[in-house]
């Protein structure tokens, strides 16, 4: 029994791996407000080393509409404007010479959907990460008759690999329905 416990651990650490980058996508997915999240991925050069751009200023939201990037450096400021603007997130920061404001243009009902269609890719990877997750538990509890575990531990073992992927897709699905309410809501 010892060896599907194991098999559970790691299914449950790949569900919970994808659940986890989930959200780090679903972040990236604006719905007309402001957040530092939006910029997570922009790298500057950084005498000559890509950085991340949180390494290289600092990043706030004064209001629902507005980015501000200020740079630990002011010599930085036109190295991360012009990574903000080739990192292909459609964002054209106002730059004053010290600190860089962009304005979060409200989301039309067209642009909505559109967002609501990439939670849905991203929503499906998920799922998918999490059925590849239980096949491979599965296979190696099946394995294990091979090596003598009796039928009715594996069927059980079986039976909890479906129960953890049926709540993690549960899961799935109530973050999909929040974001879904969260970009649709005016």
């Amino acid at each position: 029994m010892d060896e599907i416990e194991f098999y559970l651990e790691a299914a449950t650490e790949t569900m919970e791996g994808a659940m986890k980058h989930l959200n780090i996508e679903l972040s990236k997915i604006r719905a007309g407000k402001a957040s530092p999240a939006m910029l997570e991925g922009v790298m500057v050069e950084y005498y000559g080393v890509p950085s991340p751009l949180q390494n290289v200023a600092s990043i706030t939201t004064p209001d629902a509409r507005t980015i501000t990037v200020k740079p630990f450096e002011k010599k930085m400021v036109n190295d991360i404007d012009r990574a903000i603007r080739n990192s292909n997130l459609g964002f054209s920061p106002a730059n004053d010479g010290e600190v860089l404001r962009i304005s979060i243009p409200p989301v039309t009902e067209e642009r909505r959907r559109d967002l609501v269609k990439r939670v849905k890719a991203e929503i499906e990877t998920a799922k998918v990460n999490i059925r590849n997750a239980r096949q491979d538990a599965n296979n190696s509890i099946k394995k294990l008759t091979k090596d003598g575990v009796a039928e009715d531990a594996v069927k059980e073992g079986e039976d909890r690999v479906q129960k953890l992927t049926d709540k993690y897709v549960a899961k799935i699905d109530q973050v999909f329905l929040a974001k879904e309410v969260d970009i649709m809501s005016v």
